[in-house]
């Protein structure tokens, strides 16, 4: 049983490096989620003391392993991105990166505003200086084609629980081999056991203790399911619903959306806005009321809301899936044009 489970194990990792592009199933590591591939990555790296390149939209996940790394002694520099021109972000990394750069972090898409970025040209950029490019793809991995050899990633981390469709507690950090990591955690992986050393080998090397085998097999499912499905196909399916959302909101007097306008080829299925006279609490609190399921605030991505100018009032965020229907958009709609036409204290009595 227990060779038939590794087995079960190696052929979810032979499913990842199929969708991903990645050289070998060995080099698929799993992890409990996005936050824990990219810690693994950014202190994997022995960065101390040297300088980090990274974009105004990162994830908590990415600036608070950076900024406790900044203690030590690494500097952290942050490129302006421009939304609407990707040619005028790749010369603003080219522009921030020295002899002393040891590493680009980027991630693939804002969690905020769901604008993509240009990963491709930036990692490009990375390969010509010989400097390791690690991406964080948690809104993007399942929905937008990731070639990690063409897209020059050389540390691919994500989630298993968004565009995936696995289990929570699940994610994944995917190498190139150019580049080699310390381990986060040491312990028994199975291997080698009669030595007191960590294996070298991945994915040993980085999988100390017992994997989330079920987490694994569940993940494995859901990444068939999204290759079966197409991931070109679910993308352009999840943006029609969206931009059907975008001109429905945009229409509502009082409502302001985050971002450039939603094209396929730009952006991920997710739209952040506000509503003149409230906060985001209140809205999506309104919206909960209706069986609404949104979020507000600052989605652990206070980089990002400073650029859009957001920081003190976060936005309300609307994540689309390829289960989300039409029906439940306009319904979105519906409640916001409600909202936007009564009184604050008189909102309970207008959504029921």
């Amino acid at each position: 049983m227990s060779l038939g489970t590794a087995e079960r194990v190696y052929t979810a990792r032979e499913t990842a490096a199929k969708l991903f592009c990645a050289a070998s199933p060995t080099d698929v590591v799993f992890t409990n989620n996005a936050t824990s591939a990219l810690n693994m990555a950014l202190q994997g790296l022995s960065l101390q003391g040297k300088q980090v390149v990274v974009s105004s939209m990162e994830h908590n996940a990415v600036m608070r392993p950076l900024t406790a790394l900044q203690k030590q002694g690494t500097q952290v520099v942050t490129v302006t991105v421009n939304p609407a021109d990707d040619k005028e972000t790749v010369v603003a990394f080219a522009r921030a990166l020295t002899p002393q750069t040891a590493a680009i972090v980027c991630t693939h898409a804002s969690n905020v505003t769901g604008e993509v970025l240009p990963i491709r040209q930036i990692g490009a950029l990375a390969t010509e200086r010989g400097i390791p490019f690690v991406v964080d793809a948690s809104q993007t991995a399942g929905l937008i084609p990731i070639d990690m050899q063409k897209d020059h990633i050389d540390f691919l981390c994500m989630p298993g629980h968004k565009g995936l469709y696995g289990p929570t507690g699940t994610g994944m950090l995917i190498q190139s081999g150019r580049f080699a990591l310390k381990p986060l955690l040491y312990g028994g992986t199975g291997s080698e056991s009669a030595s007191w050393e960590q294996p070298r080998d991945w994915p040993e090397q980085m999988e100390s203790g017992t994997l989330n085998v079920v987490g694994v097999l569940g993940l494995d499912a859901g990444m068939r399911w999204v290759m079966e499905r197409g991931v070109e196909r679910s993308h352009r399916q999840e943006m029609t619903k969206l931009q059907y959302l975008y001109r429905s909101l945009k229409s509502v007097k009082g409502v302001k959306l985050y971002g450039c306008t939603p094209q396929t080829w730009n952006h991920v299925p997710l739209l952040s806005f506000n509503l003149d006279g409230y906060n985001s609490e209140e809205v999506a609190a309104l919206l909960d009321e209706a069986g609404i399921a949104v979020r507000a605030g600052l989605h652990c991505a206070p980089s990002a809301h400073r650029q859009i100018g957001t920081e003190a009032c976060g936005t309300v965020r609307v994540s689309l899936s390829a289960f989300t229907t039409v029906a439940e958009l306009e319904n979105i709609y519906k409640i916001i044009v409600k909202i936007s036409r009564k009184p604050l204290q008189m909102q309970k009595n207008v959504i029921k």
